[in-house]
């Protein structure tokens, strides 16, 4: 038993550490090896998807079964082109206007986003604690983004848009998940949404529409480690983790990802960040771990 709970943990953290590398290396795709962001997101959700699906059958776990009822297989072909898509894209884009630390603590505001709803659609009352946690994300925010002056913004505020609305769609591709996840395995749907939302993505631009694109053995590499590593296999044991810990225990060590994908950006990609833009990220990280150590 012992042995199964430090295999989770082990799990857990190396696939929040992936998921923040992969943000510094997309980064490092976008504005070091000019790779254009549409042609990486359609590269990156059908390569994954592909990936997950083919662990599944590697596994000899069934990957039909959602197809059978119709009302799944609606579901999460919307789940697919709204959440998977809108939250992939809308991160992506975050990164390529500014960079992959922002990005990944503007899309860690998800949970405020999710509290809002579930007060406003009357699921849950509306408690004090809710508007100290709202209101020590804002300042944490405004200090990422501005190094306590609004007069000096740290990204661009298309960085700043595409962040927040990576955020709201995490909030509802979390929320909409959930009878999805209650049927079948986690890898299956998510597996099948990032195909389905790669498929919906090449009509926008094709996979084969590679453009300018220099592929070389850095660009190789790179999207080698964000497809495999940094997408499909840091999905596969963040959920396998779940299997040997309980939900808020692997939630608590997900939140491993932003701290990486901060550090990652100064060592790797020479990031500057004040004092003040660290307390604003001790903040954020500080919300999401108390909101997953709430009892509800």
């Amino acid at each position: 038993m012992r042995n199964k709970r430090l295999l989770g943990i082990i799990l857990a953290l190396v696939g929040a550490c992936l998921w923040g590398l992969n943000g510094t290396a997309s980064q490092y795709l976008f504005q070091h090896q000019h790779v254009d962001v549409n042609w990486f997101v359609t590269a990156r959700l059908l390569g994954a998807g592909v990936i997950l699906l083919g662990l599944q059958l590697l596994r000899k776990k069934p990957i039909l079964t959602v197809w059978k009822h119709k009302k799944f297989a609606l579901q999460l072909i919307f789940f697919s082109i709204v959440g998977m898509l809108g939250v992939q894209y809308s991160y992506m884009a975050a990164i390529a206007y500014g960079n992959s630390a922002v990005a990944t603590l503007l899309q860690y505001t998800a949970p405020i986003f999710i509290i809002l709803y579930l007060i406003f659609s009357r699921q849950q009352p509306f408690l004090r604690m809710d508007i100290v946690m709202i209101i020590a994300t804002i300042i944490g925010s405004w200090l990422l983004l501005t190094g306590g002056s609004f007069s000096n913004f740290s990204v661009p505020m298309s960085a700043v848009i595409w962040g927040l609305i990576s955020a709201i769609t995490l909030a509802f591709y979390t929320l909409y998940a959930k009878t999805l996840l209650a049927h079948f395995s986690a890898l299956v749907i998510i597996g099948w949404a990032m195909l389905i939302a790669g498929l919906g993505m090449s009509f926008i631009h094709p996979i084969w529409d590679i453009g300018t694109i220099d592929f070389s053995l850095n660009t190789n590499l790179a999207l080698f480690f964000t497809i495999f590593f940094g997408t499909a296999i840091a999905f596969w044991f963040f959920f396998q983790s779940v299997g040997y810990l309980s939900a808020k225990e692997s939630t608590l060590l997900g939140t491993v990802e932003p701290l990486v994908a901060v550090f990652s950006s100064i060592i790797w990609l020479a990031l500057p960040f004040s004092s003040l833009q660290m307390l604003g990220v001790a903040l954020i990280v500080s919300i999401v771990l108390i909101i997953s150590l709430m009892p509800n």
